[in-house]
């Protein structure tokens, strides 16, 4: 690794960064607490890009690089801990996105999630979603619901990441993480040899594709515990993007596999906080009779009826999470405001 990627890795220490961009004609870039940061360096060169690349990679993964033109990896390093690496390539030259995935899991309520949270965890069997737009925290409470069931059960835990994030170490349970394009050739693959492995926990990383989601709602549905990711705004928009993958009759058998074998999703969103770092907003819908029969009759408009209802379970409304962030003093008014899915009642409930 050269002298100048690891004065940055030092930077990113220090600095508490998420990510570092290494794009030719500008200086090395951080994002900091969500905001992109230009540092006080010399703007990089297309040399500059290609040796750390040739330096980063060994000969299978450039192989791949120079063939498909992009590549994810993951690295450890002694400074800042484990990292994703995106490789791309931009007018021809090798470009690079780093994603730092942090030395520790934290606690619960240093994440700020919300306490009805660990019952999901402590399911013996279904599916429990965690989904957000990029760069929403995902992964961090996915891993962190792999370390309480380690710490809680004795089980096995199967992981299928692309790529492994964090490191787990065996506790009472025992965790075998695989790493798509170094263990495994896809999620799909992975996710039917899983099954083989006698798992009593599956974790697929992003549920990608007709085929991934097909088993992994299987899976659910034959005894498994299933914790799984996906790209979505809210709890609704996770479930309808989920069944648009399905054509004809299959959408109305998935929906009876998604009301029977669901326990729950978390949505949730990071927001600049007041002290310049970041603070969780978190919708938690609890899969109860009611969220069940909605689901059976596609009403999937009444989830949000379903979330007021079920406050005294514990399940909490992305508009009520950022109204309790706005009390607490954790983000200004105006933050809270942009994300509101309500903004116009947001706004008469905070006095606008």
């Amino acid at each position: 690794m050269t002298a100048k990627l690891e004065r940055l890795f030092h930077r990113v220490a220090a600095e508490r960064a998420s990510d570092l961009h290494l794009i030719v004609g500008i200086p090395p870039t951080l994002r900091i607490n969500g905001e992109i940061i230009i540092a006080d360096a010399d703007v990089l060169t297309a040399a500059d890009t290609k040796q750390l690349v040739d330096t980063l990679l060994n000969d299978a993964q450039r192989a791949v690089f120079e063939r498909d033109w992009e590549l994810c990896i993951s690295l450890h390093h002694p400074i800042v801990g484990r990292m994703r690496m995106t490789l791309y390539r931009r007018n021809g030259s090798p470009e690079l996105s780093i994603r730092f995935c942090g030395t520790r899991i934290f606690t619960r309520e240093e994440l700020g999630l919300p306490p009805k949270i660990d019952e999901l965890a402590r399911k013996r069997h279904g599916l429990i979603l965690v989904t957000g737009p990029t760069g929403a925290g995902k992964t961090t409470t996915l891993n962190y619901l792999i370390n309480l069931i380690n710490h809680e059960r004795r089980c096995k835990i199967v992981t299928i990441e692309d790529p492994i994030e964090y490191v787990h170490e065996n506790n009472l349970a025992i965790i075998v993480q695989q790493e798509v394009l170094t263990d495994t050739r896809s999620f799909s693959h992975a996710l039917i040899h899983a099954l083989r492995q006698d798992p009593d926990v599956i974790v697929v990383g992003e549920m990608r594709d007709h085929a991934a989601i097909s088993t992994a709602i299987t899976a659910a549905e034959t005894g498994h515990l299933v914790l799984a990711t996906l790209h979505s705004s809210s709890t609704a928009q996770a479930l309808e993007r989920i069944i648009s993958i399905f054509e004809g009759n299959l959408q109305r058998q998935i929906i009876m596999q998604l009301a029977n074998t669901l326990q729950g999703i978390v949505s949730q969103d990071l927001l600049p906080s007041v002290d310049g770092g970041r603070a969780l907003a978190c919708e938690l819908l609890i899969a109860n009779g009611a969220v069940r029969h909605t689901i059976r009759e596609s009403q999937f408009h009444q989830l949000e009826h379903c979330l007021q209802t079920g406050a005294r379970e514990g399940m909490v409304l992305m508009d009520t999470s950022l109204h309790d962030l706005y009390l607490r003093c954790k983000v200004t008014r105006d933050t809270a405001l942009s994300r509101a899915r309500h903004p116009d009642l947001f706004a008469k409930r905070t006095g606008g």
